[in-house]
């Protein structure tokens, strides 16, 4: 299964602006620019999207891992945080710091927690992802 996206730029990267779209037109020629990720302007950047696909990734594991064990969450709230960083010269992703509430009336914590550890190392994007991977868990019972 593949998925597409696409992304044009034009300009120098400080003056420059680009547009990023998806082949679902989910985003369709979505505007980004140097200020969008280096400065305060509002809009959307590469690292948000990565921290989007991350939260969303692992939320559908989480919740799929706990279903093999026959337990059903009433809701799986996962936040990520993307950290771009300054490394050698140039700018890399070193982290993406998964903040999960997990709302499971009647389940059984420990197994609950083992599942999100499971889905935190598998999930797609996790696996995608070359920089550390932490997630702060909250299980609600």
């Amino acid at each position: 299964m593949k998925r597409k996206a696409s992304a044009v730029w034009t300009g120098g990267l400080k003056d420059g602006k680009g547009v990023v779209s998806t082949g679902s037109k989910t985003l369709d020629k979505t505007p980004y620019n140097f200020n969008m990720r280096f400065g305060e302007e509002a809009g959307t950047n590469p690292e948000e999207l990565v921290a989007a696909a991350h939260a969303g990734c692992f939320a559908m594991a989480f919740s799929a891992i706990l279903g093999e064990s026959k337990i059903k969450p009433a809701s799986i709230s996962a936040k990520a945080a993307v950290t771009l960083e300054q490394v050698d010269g140039g700018f890399a992703v070193t982290s993406s710091a998964l903040d999960v509430v997990a709302k499971v009336p009647g389940g059984d914590a420990e197994k609950v927690k083992a599942a999100g550890a499971a889905a935190k190392a598998g999930c797609p994007i996790s696996k995608l992802l070359n920089c550390k991977v932490t997630m702060k868990l909250k299980v609600e019972v």
